[in-house]
């Protein structure tokens, strides 16, 4: 038999065995001829009689369209008829123009891209509803990979239903500009050749269905879908025809029906079809109509109203006129109506309702946080009673997505990592519940009035290393670190606040037994951060986490320098980096403080990844230490070189280039009561670091015992005893750190210089590089 042009390659068998169906079945069901199938906004496919509008059944299914609740101009309107596109607004406000094409249209033609700079990416999904006949009550859905095989059944319809999403992408701002999910049933269009005796008019703004009969001009009946009708079908061939409907706004159709406030009470009226394009029967008639309700007295109040029989053509283009005013007024009424799918049943209030709930997820669509790549959007949101940030993700991304939420739930037990809450996805997007954050660094930084609530710059990057080293220590690489994926967080009950290490959307978990990751899925990270090794086309090893620490110190100098980059004004950066030319010139050469932190971050910063330190290096680094912490290291250092010898290997390794440090002779350039105090129990070599730590250690240790006016020049232990010595010998702390490394397996030192094992996988890094 005949098979519909909309039935795809490889269904003929369903039709065949659907067949056999209603031949078996015809003496005892009632053929699908017999019904009309009304598609509403809603996502409802009613099936009714043709006789009197009732509903026999319905299968429900996701709304017809879909699409933002909240966009801005120039908007984006869909008509849910067919798909067809209007644009409302944009620079020169020229109002509600219609595209020349359509949802499904946009898709085929996609992936394609706009003389304005905006990508349109489509995917077109489709799939077969199995339903029972006689119930409405859907068999299976039979997808490209079924597999499964139906329970045998004698009263199956099989109704193809396609989805069409598009996505426009605007390569200007760099964000989502617009998506839309239109579903639409398969079928095939009206045609000449079988003429259709009756007329649909339905109302736009609600369910209401007027079927008047072609030839006579009566009304047939009429029904309340409760959601607007956008397609009618009949069944002929094996398959669903689409047939044409008026859309007539609400106040017409009632006033043409004479709408009582009666429930079901009606007054029958005329349609004056014009008698010259009047149908012949098509021996289509389903008997007679059922009867209405009738009615004795005329609308009272519209007395003389009543459509004139004499002028059909003059009724016929007013009701024109608002057909076409209507269906704009639609257009734009479905575009702020229709919600994503898993919006919750229950009806928020009113001052509410630009709530999106999904799952357990909600949040306002303009309280925006921020944007990230590829299309995503943070808004602030609440997760069980909570106050959260939500990113919402493209499709496109639901992969990253997915491991993005896998690993935030294995790493987020750290207090320097993100804390993660929850995931919920709808046929758009996916949702991410994440801690909600007071700032990102690059405000930190850059806002002069920001209050940083005692968490001080050196505080804040030790907090960042901290959630770094925990994610290398579980094999995670993050492979975008930057300002702004570094958070403070919200303050706590104490009011204090913290560093967290936020989006894992890039960050790759290295498998067991390795400590490299391929370049092959591409370049990951945010330009002018990117370590060099990951774009230089002559590196011929795999990156390792390594990569990380070069951008965290790209980040450190941003932040000791309250906002300059290493690599210079942004549109150079990665240009220096591959050619490793940096400048660290806001760390000042003669300041103790500089001195320290340009030795770590000159580290970080290496070109050869396997001389970078490790996290855990970087943690245990002076860079991070308290000033109590440096008097300390000062004594234990004095105390294990007291009793070598002058010519052993660890004294001639402190005193290497101890002149420069010590500035040729250390004694001249104290105050005057401390070279008094000095001269009366011992003589010290003003040319020796060694000296210089002794005085250091012995004066600390007989503080209390010291003259008024020596304890008064050195100040308080331990932070101006320490400052006293390396503000006037920056290089010290240094030079004697560096020195001492031969002794750091050694317990006093052990808190001080990384571990044996930290050192052991640098060995490692350098081994599975090469």
């Amino acid at each position: 038999s005949g098979i519909s042009q909309v039935m795809r390659p490889g269904c003929w068998l369903l039709v065949q065995l659907f067949s056999l169906d209603l031949l078996h079945l015809a003496s005892t069901v009632s053929l699908p001829e017999s019904l009309l199938f009304v598609s509403t906004l809603d996502g409802n496919l009613h099936a009714v009689s043709k006789k009197s509008g009732s509903i026999k059944w319905t299968l429900k299914e996701d709304p017809v369209l879909q699409v933002p609740t909240h966009v801005a101009e120039p908007a984006f309107l869909p008509d849910p008829n067919d798909g067809s596109l209007y644009s409302l607004g944009g620079k020169n406000k020229e109002g509600l123009t219609k595209l020349p094409f359509t949802i499904p249209e946009l898709v085929q033609a996609s992936p394609c891209r706009s003389s304005d700079g905006v990508l349109y990416m489509g995917k077109k999904q489709d799939l077969w509803y199995v339903v029972d006949l006689l119930t409405g009550e859907k068999q299976q859905t039979l997808t490209s990979s079924f597999a499964e095989m139906l329970c045998p059944s004698s009263s199956l319809l099989y109704l193809g239903r396609t989805e069409y999403t598009i996505t426009m992408y605007d390569t200007k701002s760099r964000e989502l500009r617009w998506n839309a999910t239109y579903f639409d049933y398969a079928s095939t269009l009206p045609d000449d050749e079988t003429k259709y005796k009756v007329a649909h008019f339905v109302s736009n703004g609600d369910g209401l269905v007027v079927t008047v009969d072609s030839d006579s001009g009566d009304v047939q009946w009429v029904q309340n879908y409760n959601s607007p009708v956008v397609a009618m079908y009949i069944w002929q061939r094996e398959g669903l025809r689409k047939v044409p409907h008026t859309n007539v706004a609400v106040e017409t159709l009632r006033y043409l029906t004479f709408m009582s406030g009666e429930v079901g009470r009606i007054t029958q009226w005329k349609y004056p079809f014009p008698k010259e394009n009047k149908p012949k029967n098509n021996g289509m008639d389903d008997g007679p109509p059922a009867p209405l309700p009738e009615t004795s007295i005329q609308e009272p109040g519209i007395s003389g109203r009543a459509v004139r029989p004499e002028a059909p053509v003059d009724s016929m283009l007013k009701d024109m006129a608002t057909i076409i005013f209507s269906t704009f007024l639609l257009a734009g009424w479905v575009a702020f109506v229709i919600t994503y799918p898993k919006v919750s049943k229950a009806t928020p209030p009113k001052e509410d309702s630009n709530i999106v709930r999904v799952g357990n997820i909600t949040f306002r669509p303009k309280e925006v946080l921020g944007h990230g790549a590829e299309g995503t959007i943070v808004y602030k949101g609440q997760f069980d009673n909570r106050a959260v940030a939500v990113k919402r993700i493209l499709p496109e991304c639901f992969s990253f997505a997915d491991r993005e939420v896998q690993l935030l739930r294995e790493s987020d037990e750290h207090p320097n990592v993100i804390r993660y809450f929850c995931t919920e996805r709808d046929r758009q997007f996916q949702y991410i519940a994440i801690e909600l954050c007071a700032a990102s660094l690059q405000e930190y930084v850059e806002r002069k009035d920001f209050d940083q609530r005692g968490l001080e710059p050196v505080m804040l990057l030790q907090q960042t290393m901290s959630g770094l080293a925990h994610l290398h220590s579980l094999n995670i690489v993050h492979r975008d670190l930057k300002p702004h994926n570094i958070l403070v967080s919200m303050p706590n009950a104490h009011g204090r606040v913290r560093a967290m290490i936020s989006d894992f959307g890039l960050c790759k978990k290295l498998a067991v037994g390795r400590h490299s990751f391929s370049r092959r899925s591409g370049v990951p990270g945010t330009e002018g951060w990117i370590a060099p090794e990951v774009l230089s086309e002559d590196c011929k090893d795999n990156p390792t986490c390594a990569v990380d620490i070069f951008s965290a110190g790209c980040v450190f100098y941003y932040v000791v320098s309250q906002g300059s980059h290493p690599f210079g004004k942004s549109l150079q950066r990665q240009a220096n980096i591959l050619l490793g030319t940096y400048s660290l010139d806001h760390l000042q050469t003669d300041k103790h403080e500089d001195i320290v932190a340009r030795d770590l971050i000159e580290q970080m910063l290496s070109m050869e990844p396997h001389r970078r330190p490790l996290a855990e290096s970087v943690l245990k680094h002076p860079f991070f230490w308290s000033l109590e912490k440096e008097l300390q290291f000062f004594q234990d250092v004095s105390d294990r070189i007291e009793k070598e010898p002058l010519d052993g290997p660890i004294v001639r390794q402190l005193e290497r280039g101890g002149r420069a440090v010590v500035k040729g002779d250390w004694r001249e350039h104290i105050t005057v009561p401390l070279q008094t105090d000095l001269r009366k129990f011992r003589s010290y070599k003003g040319g020796s670091v060694r000296d210089l730590l002794r005085a250091m250690r012995n004066k600390k240790h007989h503080y209390r015992e010291l003259p008024a006016e020596v304890q008064e020049t050195l100040g308080s232990i331990p932070d101006e005893f320490v400052s006293y010595f390396t503000s006037r010998f920056p290089h010290l702390l240094m030079h004697t750190y560096l020195a001492m490394r031969t002794c750091a397996s050694e317990r006093p030192f052990l808190p001080y210089y990384a571990t044996a094992g930290s050192l052991q996988l640098t060995v490692l890094n350098v081994l599975d590089s090469s």
